[in-house]
């Protein structure tokens, strides 16, 4: 199952351009396995939510990324029923019938949200979810910085995000070139000395963070980067001209042959 056209990301894309503070997370971590959730509960955050692909499974799958298992066995037994998961796909629209949320549902052990609007938009849905609990109480996970992390920023919630997804095969082409976009303008931010947000409760990163993330990529390996992705969009943009100039001289073909034929 694929995802529609997300218009709220669109637009906050613009909002991020004036502020781009909102797309910085409060941390940063390889993957769930680097996440103390007994620490986080402690440090006061009692309710968490998760983005899907690419920080729990692998891209529009149901089943949890067989490394996390014991990561997410902890977090559920930390965070038992105060635990969400808030997909882009799964739970929208897009999931006819929301076939694809009760999957993950049995599969993973832990609710899917139902939600009209998509991230970065929707906080109050979540909110009003884990009612009677105050934003600043709740984490939210996830791969994607103009998404999940916005989404988090908006409504003031503790910001984390996963930087080694599971797996680009399968994933979205777009999603894939934004996520690299994302990572290159996080180092550069970074360089620039730009911090998230300041969030209400003070986390010890030492007590909450099991090990430290990688160090932001050198402004050579960001240009060394730049130039890989434009090359693979000129290669692309190339295939596909050829593909068309294909299928239209075998239009042709076939239209001279229908008239030879008469």
């Amino acid at each position: 199952m694929g995802q529609s056209f997300n218009l709220h990301g669109v637009l906050q894309s613009f909002r991020v351009l004036l502020s781009p503070r909102l797309m910085v997370p409060n941390i940063i971590v390889r993957d769930i396995r680097d996440i103390n959730f007994e620490q986080l509960h402690k440090s006061g955050i009692t309710a968490i939510a998760f983005d899907k692909d690419n920080c729990l499974t692998p891209p529009y799958g149901k089943d949890l990324y067989p490394p996390f298992e014991d990561a997410w066995k902890r977090c559920r037994d930390v965070y038992k029923d105060q635990v969400v998961i808030v997909s882009n796909s799964a739970g929208t629209q897009d999931d006819k019938d929301h076939q694809l949320a009760k999957a993950i549902e049995f599969s993973l052990q832990v609710q899917v949200l139902r939600h009209r609007q998509k991230k970065p938009a929707g906080g109050d849905e979540l909110l009003s979810h884990f009612s009677g609990i105050r934003p600043a109480r709740i984490a939210f996970v996830g791969d994607r910085a103009l998404t999940d992390i916005v989404f988090g920023n908006n409504w003031g919630m503790l910001t984390i995000l996963t930087r080694d997804v599971v797996t680009e095969e399968g994933d979205n082409p777009m999603a894939k070139r934004i996520r690299r976009m994302e990572h290159r303008a996080l180092a550069f931010l970074d360089s620039m000395n730009i911090k998230p947000r300041s969030h209400p409760i003070k986390i010890d990163l030492h007590d909450v963070v099991m090990q430290p993330p990688p160090p932001p990529k050198t402004q050579e390996e960001v240009k060394a980067q730049a130039a890989i992705d434009t090359r693979e969009a000129k290669e692309a943009a190339e295939q596909k001209a050829k593909e068309a100039t294909e299928s239209h001289a075998k239009g042709e073909h076939f239209s001279e042959k229908k008239t030879t034929t008469k």
